[in-house]
């Protein structure tokens, strides 16, 4: 059996960013997203308790999967700009890539290169065969990042939502 450790200053860095492991500190910003109405293509609005749950579900993940959640930070000014995560656990059918931004950081490529740098360390470094996003049919944002990052549309694979798209990662 392999032992995964889990170290609290783990962070992946790209040109931009840095994606660092969340902290509590990080939790007003993570609720005020996902009780307003940008978080209903992830099941929101929620409830502060739900907020929190999902909360403690990205940050635990690492101790549990040996991955989870990380917040993107902009290097040069220091600000949180959203969120960059593989979901696991019994709420998803297998390895999920999933983002968000925070309001005012959309737009310049955030998202893409924030994922890009998690997958290619979930797919070559940590040795998953493979992820997924999931996200509604009318998501276009979503849809132009995975796009983006070279994902397929997977019409087979099951998703948690049946009305969610599924698209894959391979190395």
């Amino acid at each position: 059996m392999t032992t995964l450790q889990f170290d609290r200053d783990f962070c992946l860095e790209t040109s931009r960013l840095r994606l660092r492991m969340l902290t509590q500190a990080d939790y007003p910003a993570y609720a005020a997203i996902m009780q307003s109405s940008r978080a209903i293509p992830m099941g929101g609005p929620l409830t502060d308790r739900e907020a929190w749950g999902m909360f403690c579900h990205c940050a635990g993940s690492w101790m549990l999967f040996g991955y989870g959640a990380l917040m993107i930070v902009d290097k040069a000014t220091g600000m949180d700009m959203g969120m960059v995560s593989i979901n696991g656990g019994p709420l998803f059918t297998e390895p999920e890539l999933g983002w968000f931004l925070f309001d005012g950081f959309e737009g310049h490529g955030y998202a893409t290169e924030a994922a890009a740098a998690l997958r290619d360390w979930a797919l070559d470094v940590r040795g998953l065969p493979t992820l997924v996003s999931y996200f509604a049919p009318d998501n276009e944002k979503s849809l132009a990042v995975v796009r983006r990052l070279s994902a397929v549309e997977d019409k087979h694979a099951v998703a948690p939502d049946p009305v969610d798209l599924v698209y894959r990662y391979v190395r």
